[in-house]
């Protein structure tokens, strides 16, 4: 933000540091400072402008030269000076004789202060007024106009002045604005305004945008005579919205954007009338229009120094701190060990003692405080299983070839629909991952021949009027070469082998799920449902309940010496029929040499006929005291077959 050097001057009896000077102390003390440029005036004379880094938390107070002023006096321990009380002509009389205020929205309008001058006379600002807004970049227009400008920059409270008598009746309406109206600026500017926008309003039209800018037809010009002026305090957010909607950031905006306290709206207007009165004469109405429903309470700050001390890691002297606050003018009260602080209106950013204490820290120096190695008993963190199974399933998944991807937890279509949505296809929470793997797939297959991707991260359903929120596990396996996607389901139904067995569950198979759709197959461990394989090359687990079934425990199980012998069998049942069924038929039939039987194929064709589904097995057999022979193993095979076909409904496939 721009800043007049000799503005700044103007606050103080003492000579100022030099611009170099000053700006390297504001920058020790967290404002980044340049000096800009040097400006030759009108009357002769030179300013400097200085460029200020106001951060966002002191923009409450330092959005303005005299905010700036007092952080000079505190950092400099220069005094500001005392400015004189002017003189004024006043009508000793109550504003409503003049104009009636309506305010409809008080949480968008926090305060709204309506003051009243007669008999002005509009012409151009004193040339001293013209130089100081020159500086900073602005155009002079007239008296009423620069001496509302000159407030702004002067103190950080935004003004507004209406022409009364264009006002007919004499009423302001602060309110919603009407979907689709319009409004015509002050630079001739036409906007069209929706009803989530707060305007200025006469009894039907609006004649200003709240807190942006004001409206054409009630401006001042060389005919105005009595005026009524606008201070207020408006809703930062609203304020925020309003100019982004309608493209047009103002100065004004920029103050309301940044909130100021609604205090300052008093003294702003004070101190325009003054202006006012001593460029453009007239008389002020004594009492002006105050609609201010919810009073402002500075903070009431309490702590001892041995906070202090504990939170800087160092010592500071107790008189130096006293001194330091009451340059802040915080008004420090000692008692009972303890300082008690009274936090002034426009310091919105104090709302702590660890605030408090960082003001102290800062004007003291923080090259002040040594740098020190911090002490203390480092306590061993409790396991989190959600942290450390994450980063093993992580692991797995990218040594199988995987790449980790990161969506957003919004969705087109879901059954919690979110208040402020970011994009109108992301109205809701969504209620899977893998509908977003599937989108980056498709998005990302024009540029690479395979996908692998997997994303670990939050769902969110609805319940009987509760939200539940569940941690899933998700996968997508895709080719460019559609041949290949023709075994994608084997392959990831090896990925989930190599991560069960790699989280230490042993008892995990796979059945055709119960549910459509009918491509889908059920992960189980025991006779518990954790996920699916959804064909053609999607996969979805509950990421809580694997957490939960994980275990670092390994049992010992010696490799035999011996060969195994594979075999496979093919089963005609109906569909409706579970593969547990028949893995318990198989596995209770062959005895101990029968090590491993894995699923590898679930087909339903019309070759097949309507009642009939194919599931196909590979059967280990080995034994860890001997090689086995081909007619042990098919005794076995022939005993298994001869079960299988005890039940009518089944059919080993020859």
């Amino acid at each position: 933000m721009l800043f007049s050097y000799n503005w700044l001057q103007s606050f103080f009896d003492k000579k100022l540091p030099k611009p170099e000077k000053l700006a390297e102390v504001l920058t020790s003390h967290s404002f980044e400072t340049k000096v800009l440029k040097e400006v030759g005036l009108p009357s002769g004379g030179k300013d400097i402008v200085l460029d200020i880094d106001v951060l966002p938390n002191r923009a409450h107070d330092c959005f303005s030269h005299l905010g700036i002023a007092r952080e000079i006096s505190v950092v400099c321990n220069i005094p500001l000076k005392i400015q004189p009380q002017q003189k004024l002509a006043i009508e000793k009389r109550k504003a409503e004789e003049f104009l009636k205020l309506d305010v409809q929205e008080s949480d968008f309008c926090r305060r709204y202060i309506a003051g009243i001058m007669l008999g002005i006379k509009v012409g151009p600002s004193p040339s001293w007024m013209q130089e100081r807004l020159i500086v900073l970049g602005q155009k002079p227009i007239n008296n009423i106009v620069d001496s509302a400008n000159y407030v702004m920059f002067e103190l950080g409270q935004p003004l507004h002045a209406f022409d009364m008598d264009k006002l007919n009746p004499a009423k302001i309406v602060v309110r919603r604005a009407k979907e689709g109206e319009q409004i015509i600026t002050l630079d001739n500017k036409e906007y069209k305004l929706d009803k989530s926008m707060l305007v200025i309003a006469d009894s039907s039209d609006p004649i200003a945008i709240a807190g942006i800018k004001g409206g054409k037809k009630k401006e001042i010009d060389a005919k105005t005579k009595n005026i009524i002026i606008e201070s207020a305090n408006f809703e930062p957010i609203n304020i925020r919205k309003t100019s982004q909607k309608l493209g047009l950031r103002t100065g004004a905006s920029v103050g309301f954007e940044n909130e100021i306290s609604p205090a300052l709206a008093a003294d702003a207007i004070e101190r325009v009338m003054a202006l006012i009165s001593e460029t453009a004469g007239g008389k002020i109405v004594s009492e002006k229009i105050d609609f201010y429903p919810k009073k402002f309470k500075p903070s009431r700050i309490s702590f001892g120094f041995k906070d202090v001390a504990s939170l800087l890691g160092v010592k500071i002297p107790e008189k130096k701190a006293l001194s330091i606050l009451n340059r802040l003018r915080l008004e420090p009260k000692k008692e009972k060990g303890e300082i008690t602080v009274m936090c002034p209106s426009e310091r919105m950013d104090l709302a702590r003692k660890e605030d408090v204490i960082e003001e102290i820290a800062r004007i003291y120096g923080y090259d002040k405080i040594p740098a020190e190695i911090p002490e203390g008993v480092l306590m061993p963190v409790r396991r989190n299983d959600n942290y450390f199974y994450g980063n093993v399933i992580r692991d797995i998944l990218v040594g199988a070839g995987f790449s980790e991807v990161y969506n957003y937890s919004f969705a087109k279509i879901g059954q919690i629909e979110i208040e402020n949505p970011i994009a109108m296809d992301k109205k809701y929470l969504r209620m899977d991952l893998w509908n977003g793997l599937r989108m980056n797939a498709a998005q990302n297959l024009k540029y690479f021949d395979e996908i692998k991707i997997f994303e670990i991260g939050k769902i969110f359903r609805k319940a009987h009027e509760r939200i539940i929120e569940k941690n899933k596990l998700a996968g997508v396996v895709v080719y460019k070469d559609n041949k290949k996607n023709t075994d994608v389901f084997f392959e990831i139904k090896g990925v989930i082998d190599a991560l069960l067995s790699g989280l230490g569950i042993s008892d995990f198979w796979f059945d055709n799920s119960p549910e459509p759709p009918i491509n889908r197959v059920e992960i189980k461990i025991g006779n518990d449902g954790i996920g699916f394989i959804m064909s053609p090359n999607t996969f979805e687990i509950d990421l809580e309940e694997l957490i939960r079934l994980a275990t670092e425990e390994i049992e010992y199980r010696p490799v035999s010496k011996y060969p195994a012998m594979i075999r496979d069998i093919a089963v005609l049942v109906p569909p409706s029929t579970k593969v547990i069924n028949v893995l318990d038929v198989i596995e209770n039939t062959a005895g101990k040499l029968l090590i491993d039987t894995d699923l590898f194929d679930i087909y339903k064709g019309d070759e097949l006929g309507a009642n009939r589904k194919n599931l196909a097995f590979h059967l280990i057999f080995q034994s860890s005291e001997k090689t086995l022979s081909d007619k042990e193993v098919n005794v076995l095979i022939d005993k298994i077959i001869k079960a299988i076909e005890g039940n009518s409904d089944w059919e080993v496939r020859k």
